[in-house]
């Protein structure tokens, strides 16, 4: 999971994209990047951590000109993090490429090896969006006429990259004084839109990862980038747009509704706040039908993004809506962090309850999701602490048992809790007296309901099916010894770094 952003405008564009990816951080806390193009000359300035503490006024004067793009990054597919893989990434061969990523290749590895023995280009990180980097210019080059490069030509290069390319991308990228190219793989996994902006000088154009990205900026709304569909516009403003792929169909990952979007998003026509109203509203039903169920006194949110589902249950149900937990905003999410003691020492940091709406309470914790189960376990272990006379758990998703290829740095399948376990058994692990899960229908028809021409969803953390059709047993396994490698290698950084004086 990572949030990209690109503008085209007609003043400098260095401060709209460091206010877009501020709005944005949520999905990238590692890393974060921005090329700016004057003409056929690209400004670049990238770093390790968020948004506010990369950029210094003196990296900004820097980035001039009036278009560009930004990236913040989440690592995924178990890289550890490297300075080395920040983006945007840059080729200058053949017209000079920059190039931001949201997603996972699926093929990466197998991408990697042609591109070095079939068409003797050279890959320098581990990460897959340098692949993808590399895939685009090498098509660039296929599809231009005599060196030089129109729309054409363009959106005939993008249509190589679905022939090659699988899994899940949204890109945006700036071709040396061509203008920006932004383009969506033919499922539509990650989300991608754009908006426009009527000045004196002409129309400008965003792409953003979310719309949250769009109108703070004095943008608009235009749509939604489709599935397979490429987007580019010139440095003139001209825009373009056109269908690249030969049967693209849309499938949004169901985990950006669930957690992954700010709820003030919009994504593919779908607000992920109502989308969540629409999950706790499922829970409800469910819960009134459940008669051990029957003797709550209130409902408590685990912030922030279970809180329009908690409401609506709450509601639903009757019953009272308290918030009982306070939230830390600058501790790490948990599931991605090293080590156990780590995990269970940044929940404590994290979040911190409120005795009073525990003390002798039946109490019912809503989140959004159950992932490994550390973070469950430690805050049912608060509530208790507070004095909760029970603790019900209400997941607004279904159990979590797969693993996740197409972008989100999800634990080994052997990690999450809910393999192989039962619902009473999960419920004992993460100690709550009863485990509520929603169903996965009951989660699609939320988010449907929410937009009712969404049909199809990425759903595979929790069904096990991988839309792309290129998953495999031995895909996983390696998959699970690369995250298990990188996991590794952040926790002995960390005890390092622990053992530095000062």
């Amino acid at each position: 999971m990572c949030g990209i952003v690109g503008v085209v405008a007609h003043t400098p564009v260095n401060q709209l994209l460091y206010d877009g990816l501020l709005l944005l951080q949520h999905r990238g806390q590692d890393a974060a990047g921005i090329v700016t193009s004057e003409g056929p000359i690209f400004h670049m300035y990238k770093g390790p951590g968020l948004v506010q503490n990369v950029f210094r006024t003196r990296n900004m004067r820097d980035l001039s000109g009036s278009a560009g793009i930004g990236h913040c990054r989440y690592p995924t597919a178990g890289s550890a993090f490297s300075e080395l893989e920040s983006q945007p990434f840059y080729v200058n061969s053949p017209f000079g490429l920059t190039l931001g990523h949201n997603g996972n290749l699926t093929n990466s590895e197998e991408l990697k090896r042609e591109l070095f023995q079939l068409d003797f280009r050279h890959v320098n990180t581990n990460s897959d969006s340098e692949v993808l980097l590399n895939v685009l210019a090498l098509e660039l080059e296929r599809a231009a006429q005599h060196h030089r490069l129109d729309p054409d030509a363009i959106f005939k290069a993008v249509a190589g990259v679905h022939k090659r390319c699988r899994g899940a991308y949204a890109v945006v990228a700036m071709i040396a004084g061509y203008g920006m190219l932004a383009f969506r793989d033919p499922y539509g996994i990650r989300p991608l839109i754009v908006g426009r902006n009527e000045q004196m000088g002409g129309t400008e154009y965003i792409v953003a990862s979310e719309s949250v990205a769009i109108e703070p900026l004095g943008f608009h709304v235009m749509r939604d980038v489709a599935p397979g569909e490429a987007i580019f516009v010139e440095g003139t403003g001209q825009f373009h747009a056109r269908q690249c792929a030969e049967s693209p169909s849309l499938n949004p990952c169901l985990f950006e509704f669930v957690y992954l979007a700010r709820p003030d998003s919009v994504i593919d026509g779908t607000s992920v706040y109502e989308a969540r109203l629409n999950m706790g509203g499922a829970l409800a039903e469910k819960i009134s039908r459940m008669r051990e169920a029957q003797d709550v006194d209130v409902v408590i949110p685990i912030p922030d993004s279970s809180r329009p589902s908690a409401l609506e249950l709450a509601n639903r149900l009757g019953l009272k809506y308290r918030e009982g937990f306070v939230k830390n905003r600058y501790i790490g999410r948990t599931f991605i962090m090293p080590g156990q003691a780590m995990r269970t020492k940044s929940v404590r940091q994290k979040l911190n309850p409120v005795g009073i709406e525990f003390k002798d309470k039946v109490v019912l914790l809503v989140d959004d999701s159950i992932v490994r189960g550390t973070t469950s376990r430690e805050i049912v272990n608060m509530a208790r602490e507070a004095g909760a006379k029970k603790v019900y758990f209400a997941s607004a998703s279904p159990p979590v048992r797969h693993p996740n290829v197409y972008g989100i740095d999800m634990p080994n399948q052997s990690e999450l809790v809910a393999t192989g376990r039962t619902e009473a058994e999960i419920a004992l692990e993460i100690g709550a007296d009863l485990l509520i899960y929603q169903d996965l229908d009951a989660l699609k028809d939320a988010v449907r309901a929410a937009s009712p021409g969404l049909v199809n969803f990425e759903a595979s953390c929790f069904d096990g099916r991988y839309i792309t059709g290129d998953i495999t047993a031995d895909y996983l396994s390696h998959l699970a010894v690369e995250r298990d490698e990188a996991r590794g290698q952040a926790e002995a950084d960390l005890l390092e770094e622990e053992k530095q004086p000062g």
